[in-house]
């Protein structure tokens, strides 16, 4: 490799992972409270493994939540709908325990505090038309992909499970070509293998990947183990909030550790993560640094972050500190201000789930919007 260029990894799972199984549950069941209760708190944690769903956590709501028939919709709408698959909507006993959120720590969120300790980050870089590093940009349009040649039956031989992984070459802090690229796919037995890598590269990897951004000698593996036929929760057990990475930036910039989903917009470690995206994004998005990672931290109980970090790499245009005075000056940091500014109360959680909380232009994505861009470019 030339001088100052280093090769950089991201991972991204479809639907029918059974982490992501667990996530979007956690999430389908926040967005159910919000949809009647817009004062709900829910903190919900899933697990799954072959023939079974358990969900446990604390949920204070005034609304009813058939928690079993959730699960149940949501396996049929992922895919989990052929007994043969080792998993099945209809034969997936669902246990609950659910209680309520502690009152001490209602007590200080109904005053408007934090909902728990901790610290939150935000990434953005030019580098993408989404302001997200390219290998988790990639690997979540591949895992979306093969999800889609499945559903669509454009290819009928695939299972809901499945990951993705892409490996860009960086040249001066800059993504140049894809060297790497690893998927694997659940499909039916009997299969050759000659076939499903042949498929995948020409309505997967060929149909996501621009030829110019191809390696002359990209390597290229599927299911490297031989076969993907055993998966989903049969050959997995799946828990909430264990693709922390695929969630947010692929391992670029600095994770606080706090996953996302199952949890209502009190809780920081949701909130607060969304927001440092949302000002980290509309940062670079100004023109005042090509790319920007932000800190916040809170306690539990108080409504103002105890500390702000501004890191733009050395692209800045500006002083880090003149940065921070900016957010200061012109954003609401406290829960109640998050929630108002990112419209979070709204039942569209699910969605975030699977294929990355950011980089995503849907409709409900409001951390995405860069509509502040122009206060940085004002204010500097």
């Amino acid at each position: 490799m030339k001088k100052n260029s280093y090769l950089f990894t991201s991972e991204s799972v479809t639907e029918g992972h059974p982490d992501k199984i667990c996530d979007q549950l956690s999430d389908a069941i926040l967005d159910e409270v919000l949809k009647d209760d817009k004062n709900g708190r829910v903190a919900c944690e899933t697990l799954t493994t072959k023939g079974l769903i358990f969900v446990a956590g604390e949920i204070t709501t005034t609304t009813y939540v058939d928690i079993p028939n959730v699960a149940k919709n949501l396996l049929k709408e992922i895919g989990y709908t052929d007994p043969s698959y080792g998993f099945h909507y209809e034969a997936t006993a669902v246990i609950t325990s659910i209680q309520e959120q502690a009152p001490e720590i209602a007590q200080g969120v109904n005053r408007g505090g934090a909902g728990d300790q901790g610290m939150m980050f935000g990434y953005a870089t030019d580098e993408t038309p989404e302001f997200m590093p390219l290998p988790i940009m990639i690997a979540h349009k591949l895992a979306k992909r093969l999800a889609e040649i499945r559903k669509k039956g454009i290819v009928n031989y695939l299972r809901p499970d499945g990951k993705s992984q892409v490996t860009v070459l960086y040249e001066n802090g800059v993504p140049k070509t894809v060297e790497c690229v690893v998927l694997s796919a659940q499909h039916d037995p009997g299969i050759s293998q000659k076939k499903i890598k042949d498929d995948l590269k020409e309505l997967v990897i060929d149909y996501v990947i621009p030829k110019d951004i191809q390696s002359k000698k990209m390597k290229i593996f599927v299911n490297p183990t031989g076969s993907f036929v055993i998966g989903g929760p049969q050959a997995d057990t799946g828990v909430t909030g264990r693709k922390i990475m695929v969630d947010t930036y692929g391992g670029f910039g600095r994770h606080g550790g706090g996953c996302f989903s199952g949890k209502d917009p009190t809780k920081v470690d949701r909130s607060a993560a969304y927001m440092a995206r949302y000002l980290a994004k509309n940062i670079v998005a100004s023109g005042i640094a090509k790319k920007c990672e932000i800190q916040l931290a809170y306690v539990i109980g108080e409504k103002y972050p105890v500390s702000i970090m501004v890191n733009t790499y050395n692209t800045g245009i500006i002083p880090e500190e003149k940065i921070i005075k900016i957010i200061k000056d012109n954003f609401d940091l406290t829960p109640k201000g998050l929630i108002e500014k990112l419209d979070l109360l709204k039942p569209k959680y699910r969605k975030t789930a699977c294929y990355g909380h950011f980089g995503r232009e849907e409709e409900g994505f409001t951390w995405e919007k860069t509509d502040s861009a122009e206060i940085f470019q004002k204010e500097a």
